[in-house]
């Protein structure tokens, strides 16, 4: 079982940059990794995800071109660097972790069974 905190959230300004991070109980070799957020009214979406074991990493559609996922095993840390931020990036983003996970579905939410409780990014115009 692996416990996560976000960290990193915070308001800023339409154009500008924030780095989010995920902190892992223990080693995270074995697990693979996914941000989610959620906006308020709507569903948790799928933003960026980070298999393990060098198995890649996958952007929703929405950030491909200003998200960047990544990994630092060592430090049992998971990142998301989110550039030119936009007002509809505002949400609660929340990490979370499988030691199993689908390719096909990896932007389920259903594939992660641990969760951290989530960093608010507020974006403003």
């Amino acid at each position: 079982q692996v416990q996560l905190v976000e960290s990193g959230g915070e308001l800023v300004q339409a154009g500008g940059s924030l780095r989010l991070s995920c902190a892992a109980s223990g080693r995270i070799n074995n697990y693979s990794f996914g941000w989610f957020r959620q906006a308020p009214g709507k569903e948790r979406e799928f933003v960026a995800a980070n298999r393990k074991n060098g198995g890649g990493s996958y952007l929703a559609d929405s950030v491909k071109d200003r998200f960047t996922i990544s990994r630092d095993n060592a430090k049992s840390t998971v990142s998301l660097q989110m550039n030119n931020l936009k007002p509809e990036d505002t949400a609660v983003y929340y990490c979370a972790a499988s030691s199993t996970i689908i390719l096909s579905s990896i932007r389920s939410r259903a594939q992660y069974a641990y969760w951290g409780q989530g960093t608010q990014v507020t974006v403003s115009s």
